[in-house]
């Protein structure tokens, strides 16, 4: 029998993409773990409402995750409650160790999602998803001629804000710096549309309102003076920063740290995977996470099928462990 702390495959972050891996890892009837050191769904679970997810017309975040699990763990995916503390080869299996305790597996897929870099002011955490998003091709279609503010100076920053003008009645680009750090031709779309508005050297200090977002608070970097602007919502697009820390060394890694993968999601190490926003390239979407997933746990499977020749986790564990077909 093989020891219980045994996996076929072990994945590491329980948003989209690591859900959408350990249901087809189950369904593939290997012997599943989702390692999760948060909440289940990850960004999305902090999403009042998602609309872009195909054939769901609309959803709250957290019910989308909730939903996703139990579906996972109805095929006998189990679910630990830990922070990975780092992940090392074995042979042909990986450790992965943990503050709960170590677990092995003959294939890892790490999932462990990007966490979007915040300003840091009042209000922002208190009105996530009431009108501050980190994501304007999720949430820009719910403020339909509605004012809202963009936050960043970068590539993302410009891209979103012009996707933003889709919907809202203006956008104003706050940024802290004279000029945008984004590429030429961002530059001369965002400042050539109508519906976009500059605050150079300007930062946001504050987020307004209760339920929902009414405005911001601004200051001037230069002279020091403060002022408000009525807006709905707040877009902000200053960078995010994958859960990549423990991959540090093992594989190449971007200028961003997004793990380097091939179009199996597999990084140069046998038998590991990376998929979701911990890649490079990654669309950072729902829908794109959970492809993502997918791809790398099927890549697992054939992985898995190649290397052990019918010795798995699975096939050592008691009858009651395997779920149904």
């Amino acid at each position: 029998m093989t020891d219980s702390r045994d996996y076929d495959i072990v994945i590491i972050g329980g948003g989209p993409a690591g859900l959408a891996a350990g249901l087809y890892g189950a369904r593939g009837r290997h012997k599943t773990l989702l390692i999760e050191k948060g909440v289940i769904g990850g960004q999305i679970a902090l999403t009042e409402a998602v609309e872009n997810y195909p054939g769901i017309q609309m959803i709250n975040g957290f019910d989308l995750a909730q939903a996703m699990l139990a579906q996972s763990e109805s095929y006998g995916m189990e679910t630990e409650y830990t922070e990975v503390q780092k992940i090392e080869q074995q042979g042909l299996k990986w450790l992965v160790s943990t503050e709960a305790g170590d677990f092995t597996t003959r294939a890892l897929i790490v999932t462990a999602g990007a966490e979007y870099n915040r300003l840091g002011v009042p209000g922002e955490d208190r009105l996530i998803g009431k009108g501050v998003s980190y994501c304007a091709t999720c949430d820009a279609a719910f403020f339909k001629d509605q004012a809202a503010v963009v936050v960043g100076g970068g590539d993302s920053a410009l891209e979103e804000g012009i996707f933003t003008t889709r919907y809202v009645s203006k956008a104003t680009i706050v940024h802290r710096r004279d000029e945008f750090r984004a590429s030429a031709i961002l530059q001369e779309r965002a400042l050539a549309d109508p519906k976009i508005e500059v605050a150079w050297n300007t930062v946001v200090t504050e987020v307004l309102g209760d339920d929902q977002v009414t405005g911001v608070r601004l200051k001037d970097v230069n002279t020091g003076e403060e002022s408000t602007m009525d807006v709905t919502a707040v877009f902000i697009f200053i960078g995010s920063t994958p859960n990549t820390g423990f991959l540090g060394g093992l594989i190449p890694l971007d200028g961003g740290k997004h793990a380097l993968v091939d179009e199996w999601m597999a990084t140069p190490l046998p038998g590991l995977f990376a998929a979701g926003d911990v890649r490079q390239n990654s669309a950072r979407q729902v829908a794109s996470s959970v492809g993502d997933g997918v791809t790398a746990a099927i890549a697992a499977d054939h992985y898995i099928t190649a290397n052990f020749h019918g010795d798995t986790a699975a096939a050592a564990a008691p009858a009651e462990a395997t779920p149904a077909a």
